[in-house]
């Protein structure tokens, strides 16, 4: 069946199953439901895959073979689908990891991957998940939402999306932070949209995510996890390194998890100005906090030493909810200044002020200006862009 070609598949398919369906009366859509779901077993992810190419799902959650349920427009639901056995479940999750070149199995029975449209997978197997193949598949969008989009869905003011797309071209460094599910990678790819075509990006990623469309100059770099035998891994904090001596005029890092952070730090200190990035973290404050224990994972500096990196290296902060509507929300835009009595002092620009909810329970609020003024106006002016309020 390997060497056939999709299309060979599906006529041998097609032909056994017209003959069954003859003796059997079937309809015609019993036909092309046993057609989709034969060529599926063999060629695509099984029961999976209409879930998977249904675009309104945007994840999908194994939880074992008898268990799946989706979220949809923010509401997860159990559908009724299950895959006919265990080892069924299983030969679809090497399938999918063998693809990327990983390995999952008992003795390494974690692993990321992603599906050939980009879509990230995460796998744990047996002894560690107890009810059997746990798989979580983070839907991929076909068109990566743009500005525009988010502005209509009321994630960000039309003004603050200005300011940060003059602050993008201006080369700020703009870290993004923002708990599970707040939409962290999709605002960073917004943003990572508004860099001029003329500029070369370097993307490091856990998983190649990053959709950017309109910068040419682009090298997208992947970590890569430890063989059976523990070696060949490849961690982010190499990567920025490396990427350091690729010649970008900006570097883009997915998610800082760790010791990496004093690496990207020290790349915003060094001159590669318009890097971006983004971490994990209930609030500015938190994340400031957070970056400085990832630093100390890596670094044994005093705290002092650690703060006067962080605020000389990112410019601004930008945090993101999700609240408690199922809504995305832009909640907080910090400039970053310098360091007083021994902590950072942040300049709040933008805060989303909630002003009531309708019948329904959709917050009603709005991203506003502080009225505070961009402080730090040196690379806006490099640039020949005027930040002057926050228009």
């Amino acid at each position: 069946m390997h060497s056939m070609s999709n299309d060979e598949l599906i006529e041998y398919i097609e032909a056994a199953v017209f003959d069954y369906a003859k003796e059997e009366k079937l309809k015609s859509n019993e036909i092309k439901y046993l057609v989709d779901r034969i060529f599926n077993a063999f060629r695509g992810y099984d029961v999976l895959q209409p879930l998977i190419d249904d675009k309104s799902i945007t994840e999908i959650m194994v939880n074992n073979h008898q268990e799946i349920f989706i979220e949809r427009d923010g509401a997860t639901t159990q559908v009724d689908i299950q895959f006919e056995s265990e080892q069924k479940l299983e030969d679809i999750i090497q399938a999918i990891v063998s693809r990327v070149n990983r390995v999952v199995n008992e003795s390494s029975p974690i692993v990321d991957a992603r599906l050939s449209d980009g879509s990230r997978v995460n796998v744990v197997l047996p002894p560690i998940a107890l009810k059997g193949p746990v798989m979580t598949i983070r839907k991929f969008p076909a068109n990566p939402l743009t500005i525009n989009d988010l502005i209509a869905f009321q994630s960000i003011s039309k003004d603050a999306a200005k300011f940060l797309q003059k602050l993008v071209v201006s080369k700020y460094n703009i870290f993004i932070s923002g708990g599970t599910g707040s939409g962290k990678t999709t605002f960073l790819n917004v943003l990572s949209n508004f860099i001029p075509r003329h500029e070369r990006i370097i993307t490091i990623e856990d998983s190649a995510e990053l959709q950017i469309k309109n910068v040419p100059n682009l090298v997208s770099l992947e970590t890569r996890n430890a063989n059976t035998e523990g070696k060949g891994e490849i961690a982010i904090r190499e990567l920025i390194r490396t990427s350091l001596r690729m010649r970008p005029d900006r570097i883009i890092v997915g998610e800082v998890r760790g010791a990496e952070a004093l690496d990207m730090l020290q790349a915003m200190n060094t001159g590669h100005d318009g890097s971006l990035s983004t971490g994990h973290a209930n609030s500015t404050k938190d994340m400031l906090s957070r970056l400085e224990t990832m630093v100390l994972n890596g670094a044994e500096l005093p705290v002092g030493v650690i703060r006067n990196q962080i605020s000389s290296a990112v410019d601004i902060m930008i945090h993101l909810m999700r609240l408690r509507d199922n809504t995305r929300k832009v909640v907080e835009i910090s400039e970053v200044l310098h360091v007083e009595d021994g902590e950072v002092v942040l300049n709040p620009l933008y805060e989303f002020i909630e002003e009531g909810e309708t019948e329904t329970g959709k917050i009603i609020g709005e991203l506003k200006s502080t009225g505070n003024q961009i402080l730090n106006k040196s690379k806006a002016q490099l640039a020949g862009i005027t930040v002057g309020g926050t228009e």
